[in-house]
């Protein structure tokens, strides 16, 4: 899936000139952490954190931050002095595996998203990525996680969908994963039943060792160079 389907489309932003106290409030006003610094044809030209705003004001134990002059001094601060130039963007074509991965590598909340000429089209976040694989993977529908651990081989998954169909048992998701045992694999089928007693048992019946979903993370893993 594209994260033009899953981006927010309708972005606040603001401009270079637009003052740190004034961002601090649109902020807080529209519960939002990220504020693109567009130009005049809505070119991004940086971006201005929450985490870039609490850095350029005085600590709040400080006892003139509300006095006149320390207001004064502070609404002369502006984005183009506290803003990430050259942000870390994404194209409206990337998908949402992309920006998952590349927020995980820079270590960011959200990208602008912008087009081939630079124009910002919207901004996607961990928040909009969260709901975009939940819809995704179907699992917001009422449901029960179940974890199968099989040999990594051809067919062992078209097996396991079958034998789930015979039950009359939908899915709202299936998930392939690394295993930390060599040729094997974890597969965990996400159930649309509250009820998954039955499948279970046949899936033991047919030799299928299960796993317990909550035991099983990813630090288990082998770690490679």
């Amino acid at each position: 899936m594209f994260i033009d389907r899953s981006m927010t489309r309708k972005v606040i932003t603001i401009t270079r000139d637009t003052g740190i106290l004034e961002a601090k409030e649109l902020m807080a006003e529209n519960g939002i952490r990220h504020l693109p610094v567009v130009d005049e044809e809505n070119r991004l030209i940086g971006i201005v954190t929450d985490r870039d705003v609490r850095s350029a004001l005085p600590s709040i134990l400080m006892d003139d931050y509300d006095s006149t002059d320390e207001r004064k001094r502070l609404s002369r601060i502006t984005a183009k002095e506290i803003m990430s130039a050259n942000p870390v963007t994404v194209s409206p074509t990337y998908t949402l595996q992309d920006a998952l991965l590349l927020m995980q590598k820079s270590r960011v909340g959200a990208f602008p998203v912008v087009d081939a000429d630079g124009k910002l089209e919207g901004i996607i976040s961990i928040r909009d990525l969260m709901r975009a694989f939940i819809n995704v993977l179907g699992i917001g529908e009422p449901g029960v996680l179940i974890g199968i651990l099989v040999e990594e081989k051809v067919g062992q998954l078209k097996k396991i969908v079958d034998a789930i169909t015979e039950e009359k048992v939908s899915f709202g998701s299936v998930l392939v994963a690394r295993y930390w045992e060599k040729d094997k694999r974890a597969v965990f089928p996400y159930l649309l039943t509250n009820n998954p007693a039955r499948v279970k048992k046949k899936l033991q019946d047919m030799g299928y060792t299960l796993l317990d979903p909550m035991d099983w993370y990813l630090d288990q893993l082998p770690k490679h160079d």
